[in-house]
């Protein structure tokens, strides 16, 4: 130890407590948060600052990158040359700025995340808009403090003529917190924050009028409101971004998906890796082909599908497992009076007023010194042009230039200053002409001050003078949204927009659907052979027929036992005669896979409902199954396992029960068992049932009903053949699950197969399909009820090698055609070529 020294003995837990809490202050007021006023953080104002001093403005030649950090490292920011590079390459980077700051020539980097070319090969300027920020800064507008050295003085904060935080955003990750804030448009804050200032009282849903959503320089669609309303109103959300994209179609027939927009922050050619990987993988089927062809004229990502591949499903995909689609967390952390907070829309809005009024005062009020102190000067030259002999007879006389002064302030009553001026002045100004301009500008220089006066006695007119100068630059420098806003399927309820009327869902064997008014079918007597239906493809026909009202959520069962959810509104709209589309369109379904079964229920949110109420599955091989409506109350974009299907067998009905319903299922061998559905319990969604009936080796399970009303319903069942008949419930016993079943029709060469079994009531029509094409409407009331052993009676007219497809109960149809069809209307299976979206 030196001598004079001495050892203080400290507590190390005070001390390294001390130090780390300066260290973190430090990096948090000096590093990682911007200021709120100009939206800047200090290594991002040091670099503009540092080019101002060099000079280098929009106007004016490049500069070296190596220049620029050399200034800005010896005078202003004594940290590491890569750091302030860095931070200057990225106010250059349209992709990374909404609206940069340095125009750079040069490598700058890509937004496949190639690092841009050393400082010593690019050069640099101030944008425009960098200069607007910078604007008025030797006009005392803003505080100076001294540099790392005491040797120079650099601004506390810069002016900013615009709010550069809620323009460009910022992040940075401080000690205990960070900050992540969303870029947004030029014209919409301007709009915004002039009518902050009309309305100090605004509410935030009143500037989100102006404000619609964050814009990001990369474009892209933001999915979903709620995570922008989160961040307008608290300060924190989370926004989902997905890329841009067109399916359009290959020469060979293939469709193929084109991005030509990704989620801002998302690096290009990471994120066509990682698809590439997945598709390796096996993540995600259908796709062939990706292949990234951005040029200078823009970006587009090309993915060709494979043949069978649904364009739609695909991307949905993309979406779940890619970066296609991103979401962008924000924080608006910043520091307000030298503290960081978390501010909502409206704050980030005052306090950049707040700033600028404080701005347009300093300013208004150095502009009103300056021209009072050029006024006071003209004052004594105009009055020493007015008594010109005796001024030049004095100073002729005088020996020195302080006699001439000081003779001049004597005889003149003029000031120092005033007399320095007059004694500096120059021949030329003794000149007519001269005197004029001097005139002309100690006028001028007049109503300036009185303006100046003005301004600042009046608190109205600074803020108009803000509102001026934020409309000019919006006129500058304003441009359109790059980012389009899409509301999701949970925000945004189309049902205000859509009637609540009954329709007609028809689904084709090879997977058509569509929906159709109920109004266009008609009705006929029976025995009648039927109207023109749906064309369909020459291997096609109608398969299922469903009546629901538009409101409605469709829920569809698929042969594989998946589970999928559709509003009725959702559903194509097509005529009688149209084809519809191909329901993979519509729904995610797997290629191998289509829909069996189908319900529509209204109340998915209502927990008394989703309680109360099954679903009971039914499959060809005689299994059935129980579960609670509740289990499938949450919708699912690609589906959920709704049965466990053994090898060999496939779902075949789908049933909404109230828990206490009877079930009747038949074969197509003219068996029917009836038993209650309490025989059942109920297990979960994957589970995969019991047995319901006991069958033949060549017997298989044609429907499943379940009955409601046991007074007012019957049994209706229908063979391939177009015979049917009607039967009272009692006919058919209450037996116990996983019985063999009683006859219920009398099965002949003559009849076929039995194909339906429906529970009607007299208040309902019969709607027949046969393979061809043609339909036919009948009302249930004339079929008459027989015993359960007949055979029946015949429904439709059949022509040879045609056979029933379809059957449906559908609700009673007020205008009856009773005129009974005599020619015989036959549909044409003509091909309708469609292209499917």
């Amino acid at each position: 130890m030196s001598q004079g020294e001495k050892i203080i003995k400290i507590n190390i837990e005070e001390e390294m407590k001390t130090a780390y809490i300066d260290y973190s202050m430090s990096v948090i007021v000096a590093r990682a948060l911007p200021d709120v006023r100009d939206g800047l953080k200090p290594v991002h104002r040091r670099v503009l600052f540092g080019m101002n001093e060099l000079g280098v403005y929009s106007n004016r030649p490049y500069k070296k990158s190596a220049r620029i950090v050399g200034e800005v490292l010896g005078k202003f920011h004594p940290h590491g040359d890569t750091s302030v590079y860095d931070a200057m390459v990225r106010m250059a980077q349209e992709w990374s700025m909404r609206y940069p700051l340095v125009e750079g020539q040069g490598n700058f980097g890509s937004v496949d995340g190639d690092s841009p070319a050393a400082m010593r090969y690019t050069e640099a300027r101030l944008k425009k808009l960098a200069e607007e920020a910078l604007a008025d800064l030797e006009k005392n507008t803003v505080d100076f403090k001294p540099n790392f050295d005491d040797t120079l003085e650099e601004p506390v904060v810069l002016p900013s003529k615009i709010p550069m935080l809620l323009l460009n955003g910022s992040s940075g990750i401080a000690v205990g917190m960070a900050t992540n804030m969303a870029p947004h448009n030029l014209s919409e804050i301007v709009d915004a924050t002039c009518a902050y200032i009309d309305n100090n009282d605004i509410t935030i849903e009143e500037l989100m009028v102006y404000i619609k959503a964050p814009d990001f320089p990369t474009g892209g669609i933001i999915y979903g409101y709620q995570g922008v309303r989160d961040a307008f109103e608290t300060g924190k959300g989370k926004v989902v971004i997905r890329s841009k994209t067109e399916i359009e179609v290959t020469e060979s027939g293939r469709e193929k998906i084109i991005v030509s927009e990704i989620p801002y922050m998302v690096n290009k050619a990471e994120m066509i890796k990682k698809i590439a990987d997945l598709i390796n993988d096996k993540k995600i089927e259908g796709i062939s082909y990706i292949n990234d062809e951005s040029d200078r004229n823009g970006m587009r990502v090309v993915i060709i599908l494979k043949k069978d591949a649904v364009a739609n499903v695909v991307l949905n995909n993309l979406y779940k497992h890619s970066q296609l689609q991103s979401s962008f967390p924000i924080n608006n952390i910043a520091l307000v009076d030298g503290r960081p907070r978390t501010l909502n829309l409206k704050q980030l809005i005052k306090y950049f007023v707040r700033h600028r009024h404080e701005v347009i005062i300093r300013r208004t009020q150095f502009e009103l010194e300056q021209a009072e102190k050029r006024a006071h000067i003209l004052e004594g030259l105009l009055k020493a042009l007015d008594h010109l002999d005796e001024v030049i007879s004095i100073i002729r006389n005088s020996k020195t230039p302080d006699e001439a002064q000081n003779t001049l302030i004597e005889r003149l009553d003029l000031t120092e200053i005033q007399a320095r001026a007059i004694i500096d002045m120059r021949l030329r100004s003794l000149t007519g002409l001269e005197r004029e301009k001097l005139q002309s500008e100690y006028d001028e220089l007049l109503k300036l001050i009185n303006h100046l006066r003005a301004i600042l006695a009046d608190p109205a007119l600074q803020m108009q003078v803000i509102k001026d100068e934020l409309l000019e630059i919006k006129e500058k420098y304003g441009d359109g949204r790059r980012t389009t806003i899409v509301h999701n399927a949970e925000e945004f309820n189309p049902e205000d927009f859509y009637a609540d009327e009954d329709v007609v869902i028809t689904i084709s064997h090879l997977g058509y659907i569509k929906r159709t008014p109920l109004s266009e079918y008609r009705t006929q007597s029976r025995g009648g052979v039927g109207s023109k239906g749906s064309t369909t493809r020459d291997e096609d026909f109608i398969e299922h027929i469903y009546v629901t009202s538009m409101h409605n959520t469709m829920l569809f069962f698929t042969e594989n036992g998946r589970c999928y959810w559709l509003k009725v509104y959702d559903i194509p709209e097509g005529t009688k005669a149209s084809k519809g589309r191909a329901i993979q369109n519509v729904l995610n379904i797997e290629p191998n896979d289509k829909v069996k079964a189908y319900m529509n229920v209204k109340r998915l949110t209502e927990k008394e409902y989703i309680e109360n109420n099954f679903i009971v599955l039914c499959t060809k091989k005689g299994i059935i199954k129980k579960t609670k409506l509740e289990a499938y109350s949450r919708p699912r974009t690609n589906g959920v396992n709704a049965i466990t299907i053994k090898d060999g067998d496939q779902l075949l009905e789908a049933l909404l029960t109230s828990g206490s319903n009877e079930i009747l299922i038949a074969s197509k061998e003219g068996k029917a068992l009836r038993f209650n559905e309490d025989k059942i319990r109920a297990i979960g969604r994957t589970g995969a049932g019991v047995k319901a009936i006991t069958m033949s080796d060549t017997d298989e399970v044609v429907g499943m009903v379940c009955v409601d009303n046991q007074e007012l319903e019957n049994i209706l069942v229908v063979s391939e053949n177009g015979y049917g008949k009607r039967s009272l419930l009692d006919e058919y016993r209450i037996t116990n699950r996983g019985g063999k079943g009683v006859r219920t029709m009398n099965i002949t060469e003559k009849t076929g197969m039995l194909i339906a079994i429906k529970n009607v009531t007299d208040q309902n029509d019969l709607m027949i399909i046969n393979k061809s094409g043609l339909t036919i409407r009948l009302a249930i009331s004339d079929i008459r009820i027989t015993g359960r052993a007949t055979q029946g009676v015949k429904l439709i007219n059949l022509r040879s090698n045609d056979s029933i497809a379809s059957v449906a109960s559908v609700p009673k149809s007020e205008d009856k055609d009773e005129e009974l069809l005599k020619s015989t209307d036959v549909a044409e299976n003509t091909e309708i070529s469609e292209e499917l979206e």
